[in-house]
């Protein structure tokens, strides 16, 4: 098994004029021709607990799987329509995701990512967003 790697990430996402961005470390491996990062959110929810994000990055496709204060899973591929769900102790939902752009370009354990994507919740469109997502492997 071939050990993590440490990486510092940063995300961007822009919806309806709003910006935020995430930076933070995160643990880098390979499997099975996918590079997967895995990292705590930096904000807690009210009762202090953390989400975990589990990213998967294959050539064509973006997975991203999140546990602990919120549960989701979104899948975004170009062109693509594709299930997902959130749920939180308030609300839980199915989503989709409608990805009109994705960017991969990784050289070793370094690069960006970068898509766009329309948000259904009960088939109804809810927000555009625009990700970017930077990846900087850590060399000790």
């Amino acid at each position: 098994m071939q050990e993590a790697r440490r990486a510092r990430i940063r995300l961007q996402s822009r919806h309806q004029g709003e910006q935020v961005l995430q930076e933070t470390e995160a643990e880098m491996f390979e499997r099975g021709g996918a590079l997967y990062l895995k990292y705590e959110e930096p904000e807690a929810d009210l009762k202090g607990q953390k989400t975990r994000t589990l990213l998967k990055i294959t050539r064509d496709s973006l997975k991203m799987i999140r546990h602990g204060a919120v549960e989701s899973e979104q899948t975004f591929q170009e062109g693509q329509q594709l299930p997902g769900f959130y749920r939180s102790p308030y609300t839980s939902f199915n989503l989709s995701t409608q990805t009109s752009t994705l960017s991969i370009l990784l050289e070793g354990g370094s690069g960006t990512v970068a898509w766009a994507y329309d948000l259904y919740v009960y088939e109804e469109c809810t927000g555009h967003f625009d990700i970017s997502l930077h990846i900087q492997e850590e060399h000790s």
